[in-house]
């Protein structure tokens, strides 16, 4: 009696189970066909334009303020709020906003003393108590790195060591003590460490500057500045008649990394 009666329901089951099994396949292809459909709607790009996928998902945001947030995004290094605090370029940017407000209100000596001593207590940081600096800037490492009085900085910047935003020398040509003499960085610019961008130039947003290059022209922005690589004039203990350069990245056809840090 008993296996009687389960033989109808288990045909049901498997009859139900197995209109399951033949519906999914409709409805995968329902999505694909909708997926096709929007895809298609989408605007045709120019010839040599793409628009890259995102390597990583966005970062949530954390409870402090700016200028520590932003060493939790640029720094993997940094694990917790203790190991933040004791950044040298979260203090330098610290004293510098105070050097800066003293320095708007036109009070004599007291910026710099305070910029002199934000340098000697973050291993080298100088920042002009004139240099305007924005939101979420961010210095790497902090050890020999110099901002001068004219430069602008703008949001989200973010320098590695021993960067140099300066003149071009008091020997040269100048527009005076009271115009402009450093160059104007603006949002979301990365430069490298030992760059040295001279003069009242402009980097535009987005850029990259590489490593150890050296900028005395204004770059466009979303570009990428890299500076000449270095040879190899001894390959496996013999001396090369002609030497090498080492390529960055180039493997003859394109560049597999788009700068240099």
């Amino acid at each position: 009696m008993s296996q009687r009666s389960q033989g109808p329901e288990n045909a049901s089951h498997q009859g139900s189970t197995e209109g399951i099994e033949k519906s999914e396949p409709s409805a995968v292809s329902i999505v694909e066909v909708s997926n096709e459909a929007d895809l298609a709607s989408l605007p045709e790009l120019p010839p040599g334009i793409a628009i890259p996928a995102p390597s990583r998902v966005p970062r949530r945001r954390t409870r402090w303020p700016d200028a520590i947030d932003v060493i939790f995004e640029k720094d993997p290094a940094c694990r917790n709020i203790f190991e933040a605090i004791v950044y040298p370029g979260l203090w330098a940017i610290l004293y510098h906003r105070v050097a800066h407000a003293l320095y708007n209100a036109h009070i004599p000596f007291i910026p710099r003393w305070i910029s002199q001593f934000a340098r000697f207590v973050t291993g080298g940081i100088e920042i002009h108590p004139g240099a305007q600096i924005g939101k979420r800037f961010f210095i790497d490492h902090g050890a020999g790195v110099l901002v001068g009085e004219t430069a602008i900085i703008g949001d989200n910047v973010m320098l590695y060591h021993q960067v140099t935003l300066g003149a071009t020398g008091w020997w040269r040509p100048s527009p005076g003590r009271r115009q402009k003499r450093h160059p104007t960085i603006e949002d979301d610019v990365t430069i490298g460490v030992g760059a040295a961008i001279l003069g009242p130039i402009v980097i535009g947003k987005g850029s990259r500057i590489g490593a150890m290059a050296l900028v005395l022209e204004s770059v466009p922005a979303n570009s990428v500045v890299a500076a000449k690589p270095a040879e190899l004039l001894v390959k496996g203990g013999e001396a090369l008649e002609q030497h090498q350069e080492l390529t960055q990245g180039w493997n003859g056809e394109n560049w597999e990394m788009d700068y240099q840090i």
